[in-house]
C-alpha cells in the first residue's frame, strides 16, 4: 500500500490531536469517532503531485453525536485552536469545512445527511435506493482510528456489506435501460443524423453506464467519477473483461463506428456476465439493427425489472452526489469570497 497524506494524519492523530484530547476533554472523548474519512482523493490512497493545489493537507476528522456537537463542539474547537502547532513535520495544517486546521469537526448525523441523505442506516429497499452510490464511498472508504461508542463503525459495517440483492437488481435494472435505450439506440440515431454534438455527449455517457454495470456485477460501489478509472481496474472480474473497450474507446483518434462496435462489444460482455450470474435466462445470439442499434440490454432491463420486489418497480434509483451538494451550497453561501478564490487557486494575471 503506498503511502498517503492518510498516513501522516493518522500520525499527526497519535502524537498530537489524540493526546490533547485526553488532556482537556478525556469525557467528550468517549463519544468521538475519530479517522480519516469522507471527500478527497486521499480517502482511496488516490492523491498524487495534483491533488495538493487545494483542500489538501494533514486532516484529523471527529463525528460528534449532533446533540454534544451543538453543546460542547465550540469549546473543543477553540481548545485546540490554542495548543495544536501551526506546522508539523513541515506541514502547513489546512482549513477545510470547519476553521480549525488539521481537524475537521461535525456531528455524526450532519455527515450522514451530507451524504446519504439520512442519519442513520437505510432500513428499507427504498431508502437504499434514495442514497446516491457515489456519496457510500464517503463513509465507507478511508481509516476509522478512533470509536469507543462503536456508531459510526457500525453503519460502516452495515454499508460496507454492500446492497440487499433486490436493490442491487434494481439498480442493474436501471442502468441497463440507460445504457441501451439512452446510450448505444441514442448514438447510434446521432450517427445516421450526423449529430455530432449528441454524439459525443451520449457516447461519454453509455461508456460510464456500461461501467457502473461492471461496479455492481462486481458488487462494488461506484465513485465519484474522477476515481472511476483507478478503481475500475481493480475490479475482480469485469475490470479484466472490460479493460480492453475502456481503454481504446475514449481515445480520440478511434472512429465513431469503432467506438458504437466496442460499446455493442460491452453490451454482449455486461449481458454475459448477468447470464453467468443468473440474474436472467440464456438466450440466443440478436443482430445489430441498421437504424435501432443493439438494445440487447434494455431486453435485460425487462427480465430484472420483473425479479424486483413491486414496490421498488417504479423507484428510480438516486444518482449523482445531490445530498453533498446541498451540504456545499450551504458551506459555499457562507464562506469568505477571497478565501474561495484562493481554494479555487484563482490568481490575477
Amino acid at each position: 500500500m503506498r503511502r498517503s497524506i492518510i498516513d501522516d494524519s493518522r500520525a499527526f492523530w497519535a502524537e498530537v490531536v489524540r493526546p490533547l484530547l485526553q488532556s482537556h476533554f478525556p469525557e467528550d472523548m468517549q463519544q468521538m469517532a475519530v479517522g480519516f474519512f469522507g471527500y478527497g482523493s486521499e480517502v482511496l490512497r488516490l492523491d498524487d503531485k495534483y491533488s495538493t493545489d487545494h483542500h489538501f493537507g494533514l486532516r484529523v476528522n471527529i463525528l460528534l453525536p449532533e446533540a454534544l456537537k451543538n453543546a460542547r463542539g465550540p469549546a473543543i474547537e477553540e481548545g485546540l485552536k490554542v495548543y495544536l502547532p501551526q506546522q508539523w513535520r513541515g506541514r502547513e495544517l489546512r482549513e477545510s469545512y470547519t476553521s480549525t486546521k488539521g481537524v475537521e469537526f461535525a456531528s455524526l448525523e450532519q455527515h450522514l445527511r451530507s451524504t446519504i441523505g439520512l442519519d442513520r442506516p437505510p432500513e428499507s429497499f427504498i431508502e437504499w435506493l434514495k442514497i446516491p452510490e457515489e456519496d457510500i464511498t464517503h463513509i465507507v472508504a478511508g481509516e476509522v482510528w478512533y470509536d469507543p461508542s462503536g456508531r459510526f463503525t457500525s453503519i460502516r459495517e452495515t454499508l460496507s456489506a454492500y446492497y440487499p440483492e433486490p436493490v442491487r437488481l434494481r439498480r442493474l435494472a436501471h442502468w441497463c435501460r440507460y445504457f441501451s435505450g439512452m446510450g448505444v439506440y441514442a448514438l447510434n440515431r446521432a450517427l445516421l443524423r450526423n449529430n455530432l454534438l449528441y454524439a459525443s455527449t451520449t457516447f461519454a455517457r453509455s461508456l460510464r453506464w456500461g461501467v457502473q454495470i461492471a461496479f455492481l456485477l462486481d458488487r462494488r460501489y461506484y465513485p465519484y467519477d474522477k476515481w472511476m478509472t483507478d478503481i475500475f481496474h481493480s475490479l475482480p472480474r469485469m475490470g479484466q473483461r472490460l479493460t480492453h473497450i475502456v481503454n481504446e474507446a475514449p481515445r480520440l483518434e478511434i472512429p465513431w463506428a469503432r467506438k458504437l462496435d466496442l460499446l455493442h462489444e460491452m453490451s454482449d460482455i455486461l449481458d454475459a456476465a448477468m447470464v453467468e450470474d443468473g440474474l436472467i435466462t440464456h438466450h440466443p445470439q440478436y443482430r445489430v439493427s441498421e437504424t435501432s442499434g443493439y438494445r440487447l440490454l434494455e431486453y435485460a432491463y425487462a427480465e430484472l425489472i420483473r425479479r424486483c420486489p413491486t414496490e421498488i418497480q417504479g423507484i428510480v434509483p438516486e444518482w449523482e452526489q445531490v445530498h453533498w451538494e446541498g451540504f456545499h451550497s450551504k458551506f459555499v453561501a457562507g464562506v469568505n469570497l477571497t478565501d474561495w478564490r484562493r481554494m479555487l487557486v484563482l490568481e490575477e494575471r
